[in-house]
C-alpha cells in the first residue's frame, strides 16, 4: 500500500485528535463546511495525510476546530517544507508563539521582574519536571 505524503505529520494527528475531540457537536462534514472547503471530504484527507493544509486556510480551519490559529498555523508549516521552512520563517519573523505559549511567557516575565532571565540547568530541569520529561 503506498504512503501518503503527510501521514506522519504532527498536523495529520493533531486533526485525528481534535476531530475526535469535537465529535459529539459536530461532524467532519460539518467542520469542513465552517471552513468553507469545497470539498466535505477534505477533514478526512488532512487527517489521513493525502493532502496538506494549504496556508491560507489556517484562519477558517482554526475557527472551524475551535484551536489556535498559531497552532494550527505551525503545523502547516512543517507540512509545507519542513525544517528548512520553518527555520526560514523563523530567521524573517521570529517564532510563532501559541497564546499559551505567550501566557507563559507573560507568567515569566511577571515572575522574574521583567530582568530576562537566561534559561540555566535549573529551570530547565524546573519546566521538563512540570511535563514529565
Amino acid at each position: 500500500m503506498a504512503r501518503k505524503p503527510y501521514e506522519d505529520s504532527r498536523l495529520a494527528k493533531f486533526l485525528e485528535k481534535r476531530v475526535l475531540e469535537l465529535r459529539p457537536r459536530k461532524t467532519q462534514a460539518e467542520i469542513a463546511e465552517q471552513a468553507g472547503f469545497v470539498n466535505p471530504n477534505m477533514i478526512a484527507m488532512l487527517k489521513s495525510g493525502a493532502t496538506k493544509l494549504p496556508l491560507d486556510r489556517v484562519p477558517s480551519l482554526a475557527a472551524a476546530l475551535e484551536c489556535d490559529p498559531r497552532q494550527l498555523f505551525n503545523l502547516a508549516l512543517e507540512q509545507l517544507g519542513g525544517d528548512t521552512t520553518v527555520r526560514a520563517i523563523e530567521e524573517i519573523f521570529g517564532v510563532v508563539v501559541t497564546k499559551n505559549e505567550a501566557a507563559w511567557i507573560q507568567e515569566i516575565r511577571d515572575a522574574s521582574g521583567h530582568t530576562d532571565p537566561s534559561l540555566t540547568s535549573r529551570g530547565r530541569t524546573a519546566i521538563r519536571g512540570i511535563f514529565g520529561k
